[in-house]
C-alpha cells in the first residue's frame, strides 16, 4: 500500500508540466526587456520605464510583442493552473490559498489591462483616458501583488510546509519595495533601473510558483495527507 502511494506522488500529470510555463514566461519577459531597446533608437533603459517599449507609438512595439508572447500567455496560464491545483489539493491553509488566488487575479488584470490600455505614446506624460486607465491597471496590479505576497509570507512563517513559497514571497516583496524606494532616493536618470525591480519581481515569483507546481507542492501535499490521516485515526 505504501509503495503505491509513493509511485503516485512521483507521477506528474499535465497540470504539473504546465508549471514550467512560469519559467518560460520569465525568460520571455527578460528577452523583451533586454532586446526590445535595440529596436528603439534613443531609448535609455536606465531612465525610461519598461512600459515605454510596448507603447502604441513605440518603434519597438512589434519586437516587444514577439519576444514577450510566451510571457503574456504563459504567466496567466501558469498562475491559473497553480490556483486550480492548490484549490483541488487543498494545499496548506485557507490563507495560503487566498494569497495564491489574489496573485492569479493580479496576473489576469496585468495581462488584460495592459493589453487593453497600453500607453499611447512612449516616454511622454499625457493625461488621456488611455493613460489614466493604464495607471489604474498599474495601481491594481501593485496592490494585489503586495496583499497576496504578504498573505503568502504570513502563511510561510506560520506553516513549515509552505515556508519555501513564503521565503520567496518575501524576496519578491522586497524587490517590489526596492523599486519605489530607489526612485525616491536616486535621481530620475535611474528611474528605469528601479522600476524593473518591481516588474521582474512578480514575473519571477510566478516562475518560482511554477516550479512548485511542477514538483506538485510535495511537502505541502504530504503534510496535508498526514493531517487527514490523523483526523481519521
Amino acid at each position: 500500500m505504501d509503495n503505491t502511494i509513493n509511485i503516485e506522488t512521483k507521477k506528474k500529470v499535465l497540470i504539473n508540466w504546465i508549471g514550467l510555463l512560469g519559467i518560460l514566461a520569465l525568460l520571455s519577459y527578460l528577452a523583451a526587456l533586454i532586446f526590445s531597446p535595440l529596436d528603439f533608437p534613443g531609448y535609455n533603459w536606465m531612465e525610461q520605464a519598461a512600459s515605454d517599449l510596448s507603447a502604441e507609438s513605440a518603434p519597438s512595439r512589434h519586437l516587444w510583442d514577439q519576444l514577450s508572447a510566451i510571457y503574456g500567455a504563459g504567466s496567466v496560464v501558469c498562475a491559473t493552473c497553480i490556483a486550480i491545483y492548490v484549490s483541488e489539493k487543498k494545499i496548506s491553509t485557507k490563507l495560503f490559498r487566498i494569497g495564491i488566488y489574489l496573485f492569479t487575479i493580479m496576473n489576469w488584470i496585468s495581462k488584460v489591462g495592459y493589453q487593453m490600455f497600453a500607453l499611447s505614446d512612449s516616454g511622454k506624460d499625457i493625461a488621456g483616458f488611455q493613460e489614466t486607465m493604464h495607471m489604474v491597471v498599474t495601481a491594481s496590479v501593485v496592490l494585489l501583488s503586495i496583499v497576496s505576497l504578504i498573505m503568502l509570507i504570513i502563511s510561510g512563517a506560520k506553516h513549515k510546509e509552505v515556508r519555501g513559497p513564503g521565503i520567496w514571497a518575501a524576496i519578491a516583496l522586497s524587490m517590489m519595495f526596492m523599486g519605489p524606494i530607489g526612485m525616491a532616493a536616486f535621481p530620475p536618470e535611474y528611474f528605469g533601473i528601479f522600476e524593473r525591480f518591481s516588474t521582474v519581481a512578480a514575473v519571477g515569483y510566478n516562475a518560482v510558483l511554477g516550479v512548485y507546481l511542477f514538483d506538485g507542492f510535495k511537502k505541502a501535499s504530504a503534510t496535508h495527507k498526514e493531517r487527514l490521516s490523523s483526523c481519521i485515526i
